[in-house]
Order: C-alpha cells, then sequence, then structure tokens
C-alpha cells in the first residue's frame, strides 16, 4: 500500500491580490483561477512542496498537512 499526503490547501481571499503566481508556481496544476481568485482544482495531484505558499507575494495562500490517505 502506498501513502498519499493529506493536503488541504486555503486561500485567504482578504489578502490575495489576484496576481496568479502560486496557479504559475503549481507544476501539478493543483490550483485554476476561476473568476479572480485561484481555486483547488486537482487536490488529489498536490505533493506539498509549498511552492504556491512560497511564491505568493501576499501570504494568502497556505499548505497544511493533515495526516496520511493510504491507498491500494
Amino acid at each position: 500500500m502506498a501513502k498519499k499526503k493529506n493536503v488541504v490547501i486555503e486561500v485567504n481571499k482578504e489578502w490575495c491580490k489576484s496576481c496568479a503566481i502560486c496557479v504559475d508556481a503549481c507544476q501539478q496544476k493543483v490550483l485554476e483561477m476561476k473568476g479572480v481568485y485561484p481555486e483547488v482544482m486537482l487536490i488529489s495531484e498536490c505533493t506539498a512542496c509549498g511552492m504556491c505558499e512560497i511564491m505568493c507575494p501576499d501570504f494568502a495562500i497556505t499548505v497544511n498537512e493533515v495526516g496520511e490517505l493510504v491507498t491500494k
């Protein structure tokens, strides 16, 4: 059995300036701009690398690991 990280990505819309840097930084294409703000579209592909959080100039995005999922 493989273990995959269970990840939660949160976007603080009060701080977000809609620059889409987080979307561009995500190599797994987890985030996508929907309207004005980035939204999590493929959380199952997230590796919790944190690049979206690191690259955000407004500290508006957080990546949190909440445990491990066991998959077959």
